[in-house]
């Protein structure tokens, strides 16, 4: 699990503006992610209404690339 306040990765390569599965509220980027086998999975928290969702992209073996952003 990598918070997004990480200097692990920059911010321009993580999905933003996801619209809260709530309100639908724009969110400006995830809290967190975490890469596992073949999917990465991001935690999103909508600041207008407090929800909490989790968003899972997965990958096929010839999808898999490391500069590969999906949310």
């Amino acid at each position: 699990m990598v918070a997004v306040v990480s200097d692990h990765l920059p911010h321009q390569d993580l999905p933003h503006r996801n619209p809260c599965a709530q309100c639908g509220e724009p969110i400006a980027a995830p809290a967190w992610f975490e890469d596992g086998p073949h999917r990465t999975s991001y935690l999103w928290q909508c600041m207008a209404c407090g929800y909490r969702f989790e968003a899972v992209a997965f990958f096929g073996e010839a999808d898999r690339r490391p500069d590969a952003i999906a949310a």
